[in-house]
Parts: structure tokens; C-alpha cells; sequence
């Protein structure tokens, strides 16, 4: 019997020195990247932490090995390995080599997401949602009323979808002002707008954004995708001044506008020149040209820059992937004209053939933002009325992967500045 009990207790001691750790790698190797990342948020929620091992093996997650993270890895379809204590560790030292572009950044606690959206349905679907649906990642639906009343501080991480923060409804009054979701558009911002004292849409959007600059200067993270990337932008610059038609709000805009723009006060985008014409879709030239840009689907790529993950962890972590060149996509607003970014963004990534960024970054106060063009890495031209893309056909997308990149990166812990 004691024979017997000694002979359990060894197995069971090997089988722990040897089985400590699980690694869920995001190299080519992965079957699905993009649940990777909802399990990783998952581990996080169950109070225990998780090492991003950036650059290693594509931006590889580790954690210690439970029996119902295997489990839910299996559930997950997501590919995994189990390591014993000394493999891990022996995975820790090369990363920590001086030598290798490589770090660890610890993920402690699960970022509370919110998606400044609609509540109402809408002809188009949004990249961030449907990958945060696919990963199973929770998140809270927000608009304009629960930030004007100041809810923000409720979360961490808020993603801006693909709304007209210049108040002009996308500018698509040509094409879709007759359409019933169009005018229900109008007449739901409307009620809010007066809801909260404001005169015009456009005068309430800026009110908005200039609460969202807050959250972010006081520690918060933004994302956005397509248009709410420049619109936003614009709206900063233009607060006080109309720069709206009078088919949008009523009244004409102020002849003066443009040269009434503040660039002082926009996140990424400087120099830039208004689209005054109400008709046309375009609403400044922070977007790129597509009649000139001259690139058809088969050539349309960006590439990810490679930052040094010891020295500029953030950057880093916001690249991580599998692949670095990645297939382009058309969206309201596609790209960033590098004539116009501001000194202090840190572009990750870009189009060196047409001079245009796809991927950008920077800080604000204590928080982060980004931004990223284009509507969905799936879906080169997604037209309004289209059906969502299916992320189960593209579980290792790496355009979608720079979305979930974003998504966990309030997770890391912060490190202490390299000097």
C-alpha cells in the first residue's frame, strides 16, 4: 500500500513538473487567432494572469496550466501546447536575452469595453463588434446620452464606430436621405441633441468628442475604425465654429471655417483642408484619393512596423501578428494621407508605395489612442447593405488580429519609462 501511495504521489509530482504552464501560440501554427484572444480575456476574468510574449512565436499568450483552461481551449477550437516549468522558463530566458527583439508584458486584469454605437439597427456592420462577438469578449453598447451623462469612467476601452462625429449623418444625404434607417437617424440624434440643450446634431457630436478627449487625457483607451477616425478629428478642430450645410442643421456654414480650425487640439491630424461640398461624401483630405491612389485589390497591402519590444512595449503589443504584411480595404474614410498626421504619431503601419498610413497611434494626456482605416479586413469593398462578414471563415485574420490587439492591451501592467 505505501509502494502504492508513493508511486501516485511521484506521477503526480512528474506530471506537475512538467505540466505548470499552457502556451497558446499565435504563429501559423494557431487555428484560431482571433479566439485566442477571447480565452486570453477569459483566463483575465478569472482573476488569473497572463504573460503576452511579444514577438515570440507571433505574440504568443502563457499561463499556468488548470484544468479548466484546457478545457475551455479544447471548447474553443484553439490551438495550445503544455509545458512543463523548466520549458517555460527556459522560453523566459531566451525572450529576456539582451539579444532578442523580445519581452514579457503581464496581463493582470480584464479591460472594461465599451462601443460607442447606435442602439438602433444599422444598414452596416462594424469590424470591432463582430470580432469581439466572434473572441467572446463582452462589452457594453454606449451612445451619445451615456457619455454626455458623464459614464465614461465605467470603462476602460472604448471603441467609436463608425459614426460622423461632424454631425453631417456620413455625409451620405445624396444616395440614402430618402431611406427609412436615414431619417430615423435624424430624427433619434435630433431628440437627443435637444434632449441635452443643444441647437444642431453637429453642436452636440462635438460635445461628445470633447468628452471622449477626456476620458482619454485621464487615463483611458480610444479606438477607431473608418470614419470616426478623421471625423473625430475634425469635430475637435471645429468646436465653435460651423462647418455644416444647411441640408444637415439649417443654416449655411461659416464662410470662414476653415481658417477657424484649432489643429491644437486633434489627436492625430494637423494641416488638413475641409470637403465643404455637402454632397460630396469625402470630408476632408485626410483621406486618401481612391481615383488616384492607383492600387487595385491584388496590390492593395500595408505593412507592420517592427519596434523594439523591450524598448517600446506599447507600439509593440499594438503589432503583434502572425503576418506582417497585411491585405488592404476600402471604408468611408480607407487611409490616412501622411502629409497631414501630426509630428508626435507613431504610424505602425503603412502603404511606402502611395505614401498612406493604415495604422496609427499615439498618446493623449495619460491615455492612448488609435486609429485604423478602413471598414473590414475581410471584406475588401463592403457596401452598405451587405451582410456581416463571417469571422469563423477567418479565424487567423491578421487584419482583425490588430483589432484584438487593441482590445487587450489595457490589460498589460504598466512598466516604469526606460531612460
Amino acid at each position: 500500500m505505501k509502494y502504492l501511495i508513493f508511486s501516485a504521489l511521484l506521477v503526480f509530482s512528474v506530471f506537475s513538473a512538467h505540466a505548470n504552464r499552457l502556451l497558446i501560440p499565435m504563429d501559423r501554427q494557431q487555428a484560431n487567432h482571433l479566439k485566442a484572444y477571447g480565452i486570453t480575456y477569459w483566463v483575465l476574468q478569472h482573476q488569473k494572469p497572463v504573460d503576452w510574449l511579444l514577438n515570440y512565436r507571433g505574440g504568443s499568450f502563457m499561463c499556468e496550466h488548470e484544468t479548466a483552461i484546457e478545457n475551455e481551449l479544447v471548447i474553443r477550437g484553439i490551438t495550445y501546447e503544455v509545458l512543463s516549468e523548466a520549458q517555460a522558463n527556459q522560453i523566459l530566458s531566451v525572450i529576456a536575452s539582451p539579444a532578442s527583439n523580445q519581452d514579457v508584458m503581464k496581463l493582470e486584469k480584464e479591460p472594461r469595453i465599451a462601443v460607442y454605437s447606435p442602439k438602433t439597427a444599422q444598414p452596416w456592420d462594424d469590424a470591432v463588434t463582430l470580432a469581439l462577438t466572434y473572441a467572446e469578449i463582452p462589452y457594453t453598447v454606449i451612445f451619445d446620452e451615456e457619455v454626455l451623462t458623464d459614464q465614461l469612467p465605467r470603462y476602460d476601452w472604448i471603441h467609436l464606430h463608425h459614426e460622423d462625429f461632424t454631425g453631417q449623418y456620413g455625409k451620405f444625404y445624396v444616395s440614402f436621405h430618402l431611406y427609412p434607417w436615414y431619417q430615423e437617424q435624424e430624427r433619434e440624434y435630433g431628440e437627443t441633441a435637444r434632449k441635452f440643450g443643444f441647437d444642431k446634431v453637429s453642436d452636440m457630436r462635438k460635445a461628445v468628442a470633447l468628452k471622449i478627449r477626456g476620458f482619454v487625457a485621464n487615463g483611458g483607451f480610444m479606438f477607431a475604425m473608418c470614419s470616426a477616425t478623421d471625423t473625430y478629428d475634425i469635430a475637435l478642430a471645429s468646436v465653435g465654429v460651423d462647418i455644416v450645410a444647411d441640408i444637415y442643421d439649417g443654416d449655411p456654414p461659416d464662410p470662414q471655417a476653415q481658417q477657424k480650425l484649432d489643429f491644437s487640439q486633434t489627436f492625430a491630424f494637423t494641416n488638413f483642408t475641409l470637403q465643404m461640398n455637402p454632397y460630396d461624401v469625402e470630408f476632408s483630405n485626410i483621406d486618401v484619393d481612391l481615383n488616384t491612389r492607383q492600387l487595385s485589390q491584388e496590390n492593395d497591402f500595408f505593412s507592420l512596423f517592427e519596434f523594439s519590444a523591450k524598448w517600446d512595449p506599447v507600439p509593440t503589443m499594438l503589432t503583434q501578428n502572425h503576418e506582417f504584411n497585411i491585405k488592404g480595404f476600402l471604408g468611408a474614410t480607407t487611409a490616412f494621407k501622411k502629409s497631414v498626421l501630426r509630428p508626435d504619431v507613431v504610424v505602425l503601419g503603412e502603404n511606402r508605395n502611395v505614401q498612406e498610413a493604415r495604422y496609427i497611434h499615439g498618446t493623449h494626456g495619460k491615455g492612448f489612442w488609435t486609429f485604423y482605416g478602413g471598414h473590414d479586413p475581410e471584406d475588401y469593398q463592403h457596401n452598405i447593405g451587405e451582410e456581416a462578414t463571417d469571422l469563423s471563415l477567418f479565424p487567423t485574420s491578421p487584419g482583425y488580429r490588430l483589432i484584438l490587439n487593441n482590445v487587450l492591451f489595457p490589460a498589460a501592467k504598466k512598466k516604469k519609462q526606460k531612460t
